[in-house]
């Protein structure tokens, strides 16, 4: 009897229900992204001293919501430009360099899945990216960041700079993902090569290219995402690389299912199909925590073979969600100590300084890193452009978080050998990036676009704000009526010599511009980018706000003016221009 029961109920098994083989399963994921993140962890601007949205102990807060649904079927990625921004990660970098790296805290008190690195993590120098790298708990990718002698070899994890993976494998659910993690490979452009030393990027269309193949060999996922600090097209571009790759990899690569990408501060949600007719979801968050990008994916098997992907992609904000008191009380303690950092007076102005004073001619702000970079160097001329839209620095005590708000990066000083020419040629190039050619009084004075209005870095300007130099040590008209190339008229220097095109002239600018960043020496001037490096006369070992710091502490009071070295003309037309255009900028 008991071997008939036991063989009725082996066969109503297989006939009421079917076996895994036979079985229909469905699983459900969600990716989430944060990009750009600067520093900004935390509900408190420590530049401005006040409280701010966003921020990653808001993120955190959406982030536990949809882990508490989806469990582990949910993975958190970051996207790099996390170790400078705010001054909670200089201090660490810098100020506190024996402690944990704070960014790293942060990656791993909110469990990310996968990070990939950023131009601004790669900025700060070896001595503090090596020791992230080293602190940081998940994987760190980047498979186009390659050994020096490695450059354009094939795919091998071991190729990779030390510490960091060329992709990371997840299983969520029986699911298998794997995460490619690539940088924008123009840091040569930006950064100096001792920032950079024994490390080189390759090109990301054939990077990707190689490891999807190698990822498709050997580990055949269900899934395959893109994890790129890249932009989805155009900035520099060169015989070698393009800047902003996303959009050629997901066009030229067949495999990606998602690409997570950032670098641009700006928010995409697109899809584009690739040469193989396939559609590849690339989504973007902008920056400074006030979006999350995020995936939801629905796959479907049929006797235990992947037969359908659905894919949908949204852009949601965070600026509202309450703030994650846990976490917030967690790194109490760290932010305490940052505020006392920054509150640290450094001396005094008699005269508030706004950054919007420099898109319009002569302004303090602009003016007083002039002479302060003309000071420390002993140079003959200084390059600066605005590195903020709309920043002011108070009149009375300057504290060492006002320091941010006048210097942003952590870009080194440099000095280089540059020809009178090629100095004007210089100030040609970025002032027809910034300025419009009038041809009747009623035209815009600068070159303004509504479309990027949004866009952090364009703030309603046709191109980037960080590429508008001006300059210091001589004396100059910008003649609007001028087409393009012609603009620039250099009258004297301005102790009263004469400005000589064939002349040799010290000229100090920061690191990022004498390393080629906006390709206003190259493009600009006429340097080939293989010879900027033999310019270079001086730089200096520390970050450039360091020894503006130093200087100020040093005069103790100052009363910034504009030096009234150069104007826009003809006055008629552009006086009246420029306040129409500062109206539609930053209202009345």
């Amino acid at each position: 009897m008991k071997r008939v029961l036991l063989s009725t109920i082996i066969l109503m098994s297989l006939t009421f229900c079917p076996s895994a083989h036979s079985a229909t399963k469905t699983v459900r994921l969600k990716v989430i992204e944060t990009s750009d993140v600067h520093g900004h962890f935390f509900p408190y601007d420590f530049m401005e001293k006040k409280p701010i949205k966003g921020t990653l102990v808001r993120a955190n807060t959406y982030i536990n919501r949809q882990r508490q649904q989806y469990g582990d079927r949910l993975l958190l990625i970051d996207n790099g430009d996390i170790l400078q921004g705010q001054p909670c990660v200089y201090w660490s970098n810098y100020v506190m360099p024996e402690d944990e790296n704070l960014a790293a805290q942060v990656i791993n008190y909110m469990k990310y899945d996968a990070e990939a690195v950023g131009n601004h993590d790669i900025e700060p120098g070896h001595k503090v990216y090596d020791k992230w790298i080293r602190e940081v708990r998940c994987p760190l990718l980047g498979a186009n960041i390659v050994r020096e002698q490695d450059k354009n070899g094939p795919a091998r994890p071991e190729s990779i700079y030390t510490g960091l993976q060329p992709y990371s494998t997840h299983y969520c659910d029986g699911v298998k993902i794997c995460i490619i993690g690539m940088l924008t490979p123009a840091i040569p452009n930006w950064l100096n090569k001792s920032i950079w030393k024994g490390i080189e990027f390759e090109e990301m269309v054939s990077c990707a290219r190689k490891w999807v193949k190698y990822i498709q060999e050997t580990e055949r996922p269900d899934l395959i995402f893109g994890l790129f600090h890249s932009g989805l097209n155009g900035g520099i571009t060169t015989e070698e690389y393009e800047e902003n790759a996303t959009e050629a990899v997901a066009h030229e690569v067949p495999g990606f299912d998602v690409i997570f990408f950032g670098h641009d501060h700006q928010v995409h949600n697109e899809w584009v199909t690739n040469k193989a007719g396939q559609r590849v979801l690339c989504i973007d968050p902008s920056c400074y925590v006030k979006n999350v990008a995020e995936a939801d994916i629905t796959l479907t098997y049929e006797d235990g073979r992947l037969t359908k992907k659905d894919i949908n992609g949204e852009i949601v904000s965070v600026l509202d969600e309450e703030i994650d008191q846990q976490m917030l009380e967690h790194f109490q303690p760290k932010i305490e100590e940052v505020k006392q950092y920054v509150d640290r007076k450094i001396g005094r102005f008699e005269e508030p300084i706004y950054t919007r004073d420099s898109f319009f001619g002569n302004s303090s702000f602009t003016d007083l890193i002039h002479n302060l970079q003309m000071q420390i160097s002993k140079a003959d001329i200084s390059l600066n452009a605005p590195l903020s839209f709309n920043t002011v620095i108070k009149a009375g005590d300057v504290t060492q978080g006002d320091m941010f708000k006048l210097y942003r990066f952590e870009n080194l000083l440099f000095v280089l050998r540059m020809t009178g020419e090629e100095i004007r040629k210089h100030l040609e190039f970025s002032y027809d990036m910034w300025t419009n050619t009038m041809t009747s009084p009623d035209d815009h004075a600068l070159r303004l676009n509504d479309a990027s209005k949004d866009d952090q870095q364009r703030t309603g300007f046709e191109y980037y704000t960080f590429n508008f130099d001006s300059a210091c040590g001589i004396d100059y008209e910008v003649d609007l009526t001028k087409p393009d190339g012609e603009k620039v008229r250099i009258l004297q220097m301005s102790d009263g010599q004469p400005f000589d095109e064939k002349k040799w002239y010290r000229v100090v600018m920061n690191s990022y511009r004498a390393n080629g960043g906006g390709e206003l020496l190259t493009r600009g001037a006429g340097i080939p980018q293989d010879s900027l490096e033999s310019r270079v006369l001086f730089h200096t070992e520390k970050d450039q706000r360091y020894y503006l710091t130093e200087e100020i502490q040093k005069m103790g009071i100052i009363d910034p003016k504009p030096n009234h070295n150069w104007k826009f003309v003809p006055e008629a037309w552009v006086k009246p221009a420029l306040e129409r255009d500062r109206k539609l900028l930053f209202g009345q």
